[in-house]
C-alpha cells in the first residue's frame, strides 16, 4: 500500500479516522446481523398467529439463506471494482449506505414484492460498502507500521458492538412484536451509522480518494504500472490464503442457519423460568470478541516482540483450527438431544467461544494481510475477491445446513470439526513456502508511531 497517510490527531494511539470508521462498521453491521437474526426464523414461522411469517420448511429457508448471504459478499466484487475504476472508497462507502438504508426500510413492507427487492438492494449496498470500508482502515496507517494489525481488530471489534446489540434488540423486536418491525429497526440503525460518516469526513482526508483523478504524479504512476514479480506472488499468497476463508466461513456459518435452527428447536432455554430468545444465542459470538478482541491481538503481539511465530498465515491456520475445534462441543449437544429428547445451552455457549476465538484469529488478520500485500490500485478489488470467498464460504454453509435434514446434526457437526482440524494442520505444512512468495511484507513491522515521537 502507497505511504500517502498524513499526519493525523489520535484517539487511544490511533488515526481518529479509525473511529469514524468504527462507528459507520458498527452500524452497518447492527443493521445486516440484525436482520440475519431473525431472517430465517421469519422464513419458517408458521403463516398464522399473532407473529406470522412466510412458513417455509427448514431446508427452503436455509437454501435461501445460503445464497443470499454469498450474494451478499460476492457483490463485493464489483463493489471494490467501482470504487478502484470510478469512485473510489470513500464514495462507493456513501452510496453503499445509502443503498442499505433503503433495502431495510423495504424489508418492513409486509409484502413478497418488498421482501425480494429489500434483500436485493441490501445486496448491492453491502457489495459498495463492506469492501471499502476496509480498504480504508488500511489506508490510515503507514507501510509497516505495527499498529495496523491492533487497528484492524479495533474496527472488527466495532463490527461486533454491532452484531451484539442487533442480535439482542432486533432479535427481541422481531420475535415478540413483529418480524417488520424487526427489519425497520436495522434499516434506523443504518441511517445512523450514515450521517455519523457524513460527520466525519473532515477525519478522513486523503484516505479512500479515486486516485484516477489524483494531482499527485506519483499517485498516477502508480495506476499505469504493471504489475511486478513481487506484487503477482503476493497476490498468490492472497488467493491461496482465501481458501482458508471460505473453509472457515462456511463452517462458522452455521450461526445464523443450522445452529440458529438447533437453538430454537432443540436446545433447552429456559433460564430461572423464563425462556431465553433463540435469536439472542446470535449476540454471544459478538459478545465474546468484544471482551477478548484486545487481548488476542495483544497475544499475537507479544509473539512477534517475543521473535515467535507470529505471521498473518500462521495465525489464519490456527483460527480455523481453534473454530474447527468448537464444532464438538455442538456434537456433544447433538449426542445428547438424540439419547434425552434436549440439550443444554452450554454446548452452544462453548462452541461459540472457541468460534469466536478462532474469528479473532483469522478474519481481523485477513483484513490486514490483505492491505499489506495487495497492489495499491487492486487494494479494493482484492478486498472484495476476499469477502466474496466469505460469501461462497457462506454459501458452502447453507448447503451443509440444509443437508442436516439427510444426514442428521450430530454427522455434520463432527464433520465439520474434522475437516477444518486436519486441512488447517495440512497448509500449516506448507506454510514457510506459501510465506516465501510474500518477499517479506512483514519481516519489518514496528512501531513508526513512537520511532517518530
Amino acid at each position: 500500500m502507497r505511504d500517502s497517510v498524513t499526519k493525523q490527531k489520535e484517539i487511544l494511539g490511533h488515526p481518529v479516522g479509525l473511529f469514524v470508521l468504527f462507528f459507520t462498521e458498527m452500524w452497518e453491521r447492527f443493521s445486516y446481523y440484525g436482520m440475519r437474526a431473525i431472517l430465517v426464523l421469519y422464513l419458517v414461522a408458521k403463516t398464522t398467529g399473532d407473529n406470522a411469517g412466510l412458513g417455509w420448511t427448514n431446508q427452503e429457508a436455509l437454501a435461501l439463506y445460503g445464497w443470499y448471504t454469498m450474494l451478499v459478499y460476492v457483490a463485493s466484487i464489483p463493489g471494490g471494482w467501482i470504487a478502484d475504476k470510478i469512485l473510489g472508497q470513500k464514495k462507493s462507502v456513501l452510496y453503499g449506505g445509502i443503498l442499505l438504508v433503503a433495502g431495510h426500510s423495504v424489508l418492513a413492507i409486509e409484502q413478497m414484492w418488498a421482501f425480494y427487492s429489500g434483500l436485493g438492494l441490501i445486496i448491492a449496498g453491502v457489495g459498495m460498502l463492506k469492501p471499502n470500508i476496509s480498504t480504508m482502515v488500511g489506508g490510515l496507517y503507514k507501510q509497516g507500521d505495527i499498529r495496523r494489525d491492533k487497528g484492524f481488530t479495533i474496527f472488527y471489534i466495532g463490527i461486533n458492538v454491532g452484531a451484539f446489540l442487533s442480535a439482542l434488540i432486533v432479535g427481541y423486536v422481531g420475535e415478540t412484536y413483529g418480524w417488520h418491525y424487526g427489519f425497520g429497526l436495522a434499516g434506523i440503525g443504518m441511517a445512523l451509522g450514515l450521517i455519523q460518516y457524513v460527520a466525519g469526513q473532515k477525519h478522513l482526508k486523503g484516505v479512500g480518494d479515486f486516485l484516477g483523478t489524483s494531482e499527485n504524479e506519483e499517485d498516477k504512476e502508480l495506476m499505469k504500472k504493471p504489475l511486478t514479480k513481487i506484487e503477482k506472488d503476493r497476490i498468490v499468497v492472497l488467493l491461496i490464503s482465501f481458501l482458508l476463508v471460505i473453509i472457515f466461513w462456511g463452517a462458522f456459518e452455521q450461526a445464523g442457519g443450522l445452529m440458529n435452527i438447533y437453538a430454537k428447536e432443540k436446545t433447552n432455554r429456559m433460564l430461572m423460568g423464563w425462556e431465553v430468545p433463540a435469536s439472542w444465542f446470535q449476540s454471544l459470538n459478538a459478545m465474546f470478541i468484544i471482551f477478548l478482541g484486545t487481548a488476542v491481538a495483544a497475544y499475537w503481539a507479544n509473539r512477534k516482540i517475543k521473535g515467535q511465530v507470529s505471521t498473518s498465515l500462521f495465525k489464519m491456520i490456527i483460527g480455523l483450527v481453534i473454530m474447527g475445534s468448537g464444532f464438538f462441543f455442538m456434537s456433544a449437544a447433538a449426542g445428547e438431544y438424540d439419547s434425552s429428547g434436549s440439550s443444554a445451552m452450554f454446548w452452544l455457549v462453548l462452541a461459540y467461544l472457541f468460534h469466536t476465538v478462532g474469528e479473532l484469529c483469522i478474519s481481523p488478520v485477513a483484513l490486514s494481510y490483505i492491505t499489506k500485500l495487495a497492489p495499491v490500485k487492486y487494494a479494493s478489488i482484492m478486498m472484495g475477491v476476499y469477502f466474496a470467498m466469505t460469501g461462497f464460504g457462506n454459501k458452502l454453509a447453507g448447503l451443509l445446513g440444509e443437508s442436516a435434514s439427510k444426514f442428521g446434526e450430530f454427522t455434520i457437526f463432527t464433520g465439520i470439526a474434522i475437516f477444518c482440524v486436519v486441512f488447517g494442520l495440512l497448509v500449516l505444512l506448507f506454510r514457510k513456502k506459501l510465506e516465501a512468495l510474500t518477499h517479506g511484507a512483514e519481516d519489518n513491522e514496528r512501531d513508526l508511531k513512537n520511532e517518530e515521537a
